[in-house]
């Protein structure tokens, strides 16, 4: 077996991408997207008639209603190839806003299901910031799912998790950056400050038996994702799913439920006082979250702008 085949036998792969050929070409479980994906997808031309589509049956409506519409479109082309589910983004501008992220989910969802889909399909993906965990922990009371992405730290895994949020997306690729920028160092295998935070997030769950699911994101190289074999899920490109595809190399499994038990971890008790002070003293963390939403805020407003050119 190739090494994505091996890999599948710990761990459900998912296709970090809006590019439908790549999500047929590799066979993921489920699928994710974003602003940068949705954009990035747009500009071809093969996926432009989603963006024009959108325009023309909706022209009477907001921008903002026009670009729920399109990730909507994308979101049911993309299950129609995948058996399980895909995650939609709500507007990064939202981050900060409580009631705006929980009425954003709840328009999303009723867009998938008056187009036929269960919303078990479907994870609404909101950043890890103290205001999203809170929008998750009413969504996820009413049966929406949600999946926290923009996530650095511990503190905002324990977060999650105790708002029952479904599953978690951590950025091992970000935290990979801000260490090599940071130290001028490069990392490798076990070593890899991004690697080394699932782990650490990984053992956490476990040994207090959380429920919520572990996705491992934002992957740099191949290295990375193997040494996250046995998490939940991992959510990969289709540059580096095709690298795991050409390679023959052994796969073994590095996560195992059964090592945290006996691990030295502390169960962390938050309020948002305490959060914010952890995540605070953590610069990577404050950094890659600002600088996440900022990047997601910035593709929003280029999807706005190619659509209002559109009108």
């Amino acid at each position: 077996m190739n090494q994505l085949e091996q890999l599948k036998q710990y761990t459900t792969v998912v296709a970090d991408t809006g590019d439908f050929q790549s999500i047929q070409a590799f066979t993921p479980r489920d699928a994710t997207t974003n602003p940068s994906l949705i954009l990035k997808a747009v500009q071809k031309d093969e996926y432009r008639h989603l963006l024009e589509q959108a325009v023309r049956q909706h022209r009477g409506q907001s921008t903002a209603g026009i670009i729920d519409r399109m990730l909507i479109a994308f979101g049911l082309e993309i299950l129609n190839i995948i058996p399980g589910r895909v995650s939609t983004e709500t507007d990064a501008r939202l981050s900060f806003d409580t009631a705006g992220t929980v009425a954003k989910g709840r328009a999303l969802i009723a867009l998938y299901e008056a187009a036929g889909i269960a919303r078990e399909r479907i994870l609404i993906k909101i950043a890890s910031t103290w205001e999203g965990i809170r929008a998750a922990e009413v969504l996820e009371q009413e049966g929406i799912r949600c999946n926290m992405t923009l996530l650095f730290a511990l503190p905002q895994a324990v977060a999650c998790a105790d708002a029952g949020a479904q599953l978690i997306s951590p950025f091992v690729g970000r935290i990979y950056d801000w260490y090599k920028k940071s130290t001028g160092q490069d990392y490798s295998g076990e070593l890899d400050p991004g690697v080394q935070s699932v782990k650490r997030i990984y053992t956490y769950y476990r040994k207090f038996g959380h429920t919520t699911e572990i996705m491992g994101a934002s992957f740099r190289n191949t290295s990375q994702i193997l040494e996250l074999a046995g998490c939940d899920l991992l959510t990969i490109s289709p540059e580096l799913l095709q690298k795991l595809a050409d390679s023959e190399e052994p796969v073994s499994r590095k996560l195992n439920p059964e090592d945290a038990k006996n691990a030295a971890i502390e169960k962390l008790a938050l309020d948002q006082k305490t959060f914010r002070g952890m995540l605070n003293d953590d610069p990577m963390a404050t950094e890659k979250l600002a600088e996440g939403i900022r990047q997601f805020c910035a593709d929003s407003v280029k999807l706005e702008q190619m659509i209002d050119a559109l009108r």
